[in-house]
């Protein structure tokens, strides 16, 4: 992360074009460095002024006595470039450029201000934060190196934005609602330093808990998907993403020359690295205050208790349309709330205490719902009333919320409605206090569900998979036809030409025929057996219900020959220019208790290939109808999406005899996310539809559109896949022969039988502490790796009964700029001395070879003899520390130019 230590550790500090008039840019930032107490020199240049803020300025830069960590410059965009190529010459690594308009500003070869400067600064290795950036606050540092009108509170939270005026809303918000950040930094255009090296940064800063993120769009998506998925599983990680409808996108590609990409794709993004998208601005502040003042949900069952019906009723009605779940009532927890309630007390939940209640009644409730194990969050609701006065009753709550142990344990949100003084007050003790509070029941749940949101989001990232039961295809067959394709120019492809590829994965596909004209599509019929479906082939005509082009059902010679040349007629007069490559005729397939579905692999802009999933129709909008997921896809993420499409409606559940087999649904998305693997080449693949009738898949219709492809296979895509050419057959000293390959996500199991027959000892060793069992989540985070960042090689045994063990791990975690990685090795303790400790040494430094890393490095205890002699016979040098108890380990590498 070069760089980026001082940009956020700055200890001196220039103003380029600072000024002494009031409201200028250069005056505003100085007073703001000034006012907010930084302790470095700040130097302001200017050949204006003798001094700015009362600080002696200097006239130009090569003036400065020394040369700054960081140079802010407040100057128009026209004179950017020559400042900046000044700085560099300086010496100057760091600068925030707060300038404008740089992207349509040209010079006479016809080059932007924006490519130029980034070009400079490449030259110099300057980093760049902006331009069009309103500059960053760290508040732990008193440093205000910013333009914005007001300034930030320490808090926990850090805040990183693309929009400079969304960065003056959230701090006037955050100023009213007293709450701070550890860091507040506005990217603009981010012409170099952008979201994955500040969420790299914040996800160890110790000041950070939690990280919001404000969005226009993604410049490199497999970078932003590393970054955040590394940091969600240490930070709680909010997304306001803009753009969500087609008008927005469109609005956004104008302001910023970019291709925007698909919305959905971003959300699909988001959920997959475990972070959390809110809708709009108001959601954001919503969901910052319940995630800063809560603990993580245990579960997803709300209690409410609420001395009004009907707005209980509201928040009951938002719970549900927003997938919640409402806690249900033991007769336990009835029976003890039948003591403390009137007899009309609802007897449900919602816990209605009636309108007379007062103070010891929410008490009494409260408590007897904390004693329970009916819910893991409770939401407070007070309408405005006589008996329990707003501000009483709150400090009354929040006295018994802090003497009940219990009440950690829960999620506990509060409403307090009405617009007085007494409620408006009464919100604030609570916020006070460390509770969330809402004005309305609608945002109090609203707010609650983003906490639910957020779980499910953590908990796809750490699920552990099971597999497809089917690993293997017919590549050469894939590769053959692929290549044939491409070898004859033939670059779309329609069903009865995509049916070997598909066939070739073990997909089902309706047997199809083409013929040339009705006459032959009558004999085909013949042969083939009745009910047939006629279908128009065309590459001119994109959807065939334009013309009736699918006929279905015939069950006569005559039937076909007269519908296949009704298909024809229409052509002639409807697209006359349209190109007729034939009919294709099928036989019908059983749709009693089927369902059509549409499954599409396509291309965007941001995310590279991506898979949608829906019910389609002539008139499929991807943007409001498909699910959108991001390969590669194990069996997890599959069943996530297709719930996700039955959640939203994208995929409606009909109530046919036979329902979607999901599992198998899921093996289908699978079986496609390897072929997207396998083939690059595949540009478009549209199945449609593809007939669903419980464990039964068949493609009626597919479409493929196939392109040259040069490059390595996997960086098209946004997320790395499992890295299958590392896999290899390796024999140990005893002749037991083993798979050394990559982790996978469903070794988790194996993973855990394997760590059991390790020694205490040995485990200390490798991890300086005691480890006990390991849990889940810990085992999530050794098993689901991002192999763009890390890798673990695993030495698996197959027992003759066919039962895989693991016998060995190494694991190399590179930092994120891939100069230099830490290694870690774990053999298991009863199979010393077979050589696989030195096999997998082996099998790690050619991998960081490959991987253009500079060089390894590890640590062990002195007492751990075997690991320090494996290193030393493996080429490191060692460093023992006796004092500290540690050996440390170096291996310099040379890069690989082909790598």
């Amino acid at each position: 992360m070069s760089g980026i230590d001082q940009l956020l550790k700055p200890k001196s500090i220039a103003v380029v074009g600072a000024s002494d008039r009031a409201n200028r840019a250069g005056y505003v930032v100085t007073r703001n460095l000034q006012s907010g107490g930084f302790q470095g020199p700040i130097m302001p240049v200017t050949p204006k002024y003798q001094a700015v803020a009362g600080i002696l300025a200097y006239k130009t830069i090569e003036a400065l006595p020394l040369v700054p960590d960081l140079a802010i410059l407040c100057t128009r965009g026209e004179y950017n470039l020559s400042l900046i190529e000044q700085l560099g010459e300086r010496g100057v690594k760091l600068v925030i450029v707060l300038a404008a308009g740089m992207r349509g500003q040209f010079n006479e070869q016809g080059e932007s201000h924006f490519s130029r400067m980034q070009a400079i600064a490449a030259r110099y290795t300057m980093r760049v934060l902006g331009p069009n950036s309103l500059g960053m606050i760290l508040p732990w540092l008193n440093l205000n190196a910013s333009f914005a009108p007001v300034s930030a509170n320490k808090g926990n939270i850090a805040f990183i934005s693309q929009s400079a005026a969304v960065c003056t809303t959230i701090l006037d918000w955050a100023k009213n609602k007293r709450i701070g950040f550890s860091t507040f930094i506005s990217l603009g255009e981010a012409c170099d330093i952008d979201f994955p090296e500040l969420l790299d940064y914040l996800c160890r800063d110790s000041k950070t808990d939690a990280i919001l993120l404000y969005v226009d769009s993604i410049r490199d998506a497999r970078r932003f998907i590393s970054a955040a998925r590394a940091a969600a599983r240490n930070r709680r990680i909010l997304v306001l993403k803009s753009g969500r409808t087609r008008g927005g996108s469109v609005a956004l590609e104008q302001l910023s020359h970019t291709n925007m990409g698909l919305d959905a794709a971003y959300d699909a993004a988001i959920r997959r690295s475990g972070m959390l998208r809110v809708n709009n601005t108001h959601e954001l502040f919503a969901a910052v205050e319940t995630l800063s003042h809560s603990v993580p949900l245990r579960g997803e069952r709300l209690a409410i208790i609420t001395n009004g019906g009907g707005p209980a009723v509201m928040a009951v009605d938002t719970l549900m349309d927003s997938g919640g779940k409402l806690a249900s009532l033991s007769e336990k927890t009835i029976e003890a709330l039948n003591q403390v309630l009137p007899a009309s007390w609802s007897r449900t939940n919602p816990i209605d205490i009636v309108g007379d209640a007062d103070t010891q009644r929410y008490q009494d409730a409260i408590d007897i719902l904390l004693t329970s194990d009916d819910a893991d969050a409770l939401l407070i609701m007070h309408s405005p009333s006589v008996t329990a006065p707003g501000l009483a009753t709150a400090k009354a709550i929040i006295a018994a919320l802090k003497e009940n142990p219990r009440a950690r344990r829960f999620n506990i949100l509060t409403n307090w409605q009405g617009e007085g003084d007494d409620a408006t007050v009464a919100r604030l003790a609570f916020t006070h206090a460390g509770y969330p509070t809402y004005r309305t029941p609608e945002s109090a749940v609203t707010a609650y569900m983003h906490l639910v949101e957020y779980r499910r989001n953590q908990k796809q990232l750490m699920e552990t998979p099971t597999s497809t039961g089917q690993t293997d295809y017919d590549l050469p067959a894939v590769r053959a036809f692929i290549d044939q394709a491409e070898d004859i120019k033939h670059l779309t492809l329609t069903t009865h030409e995509v049916r070997p590829l598909l066939e070739a994965y073990g997909l089902h596909v309706m047997s199809t025929w083409l013929a040339s004209d009705p006459v032959e599509a009558a004999q085909i019929a013949e042969q083939v057996g009745y009910p047939v479906a006629v279908k128009l082939r065309s590459p001119d005509i994109q959807h065939k219900s334009d013309v009736q082009g699918v006929m279905l059902n015939l069950r006569t010679a005559a039937e076909v020959a007269n519908a296949s040349q009704a298909i024809l007629d229409r052509v002639s007069m409807t697209y006359p220019n349209a190109r007729i490559q034939g009919l294709l005729i099928q036989s019908m397939a059983p749709r009693a208790g089927a369902q059509e579905l549409r499954v599409t692999i396509t291309n965007d802009p941001v995310f590279g290939t991506i898979i949608l999933l829906g019910e389609g129709g002539s008139d499929w909008d991807v943007t409001k109808d498909a699910a959108v997921a991001i390969p590669p896809l194990n069996m997890a993420l599959a069943r996530y999406l297709v719930i996700g499409a039955i959640k939203s409606g994208k995929i409606k559940q009909r109530g046919f005899p036979v329902s979607i087999d999901v599992p198998s649904l899921c093996r289908f998305l699978v079986t496609l996310s390897q072929m997207i693997i396998d083939c690059p080449e595949i540009d478009e693949l549209d199945i449609h539809p593809l007939l669903v009738a419980g464990d039964e898949l068949t493609v009626l219709d597919a479409s493929l559109q196939l392109r040259d492809y040069a490059g390595s296979q996997h960086q098209r895509l946004a997320i790395r896949p499992y890295p299958k050419e590392l896999e290899q057959q390796v024999t140990l000293k005893n002749g037991d022969t083993l798979l050394l390959r990559p982790i996978l996500p469903e070794d988790e199991p194996t993973h855990k039988a394997f760590v059991e027959q390790v020694s205490e000892e040995d485990l200390y060793r490798r991890f300086f502490s005691d480890v006990g069992e390991l849990n889940h989540e810990a085992l999530a985070n050794l098993t689901q790796i991002d192999y763009d960042r890390e890798m673990a090689l695993v030495a698996t045994y197959t027992s003759p009964s066919g039962q895989e063990e693991i016998w060995g791990v190494v694991r190399l975690l590179a930092d994120p700029e891939n100069t230099e990685a830490e290694f870690a090795v774990l053999v298991r303790s009863d199979l010393k001395g077979v050589g696989l400790g030195s096999i997998l040494m082996t099998a790690i430094i050619d991998y960081a070879k490959q991987a253009g890393l500079s060089r390894i490095t590890g640590m062990t205890m002195p007492a751990n003899r075997g690991m320090i002699g494996l290193a030393q016979k493996c080429g490191f040098s060692i460093d023992v520390q006796m004092a500290d108890g540690v050996v440390d380990m170096l291996l310099p590498l040379h890069k690989n130019q082909d790598a």
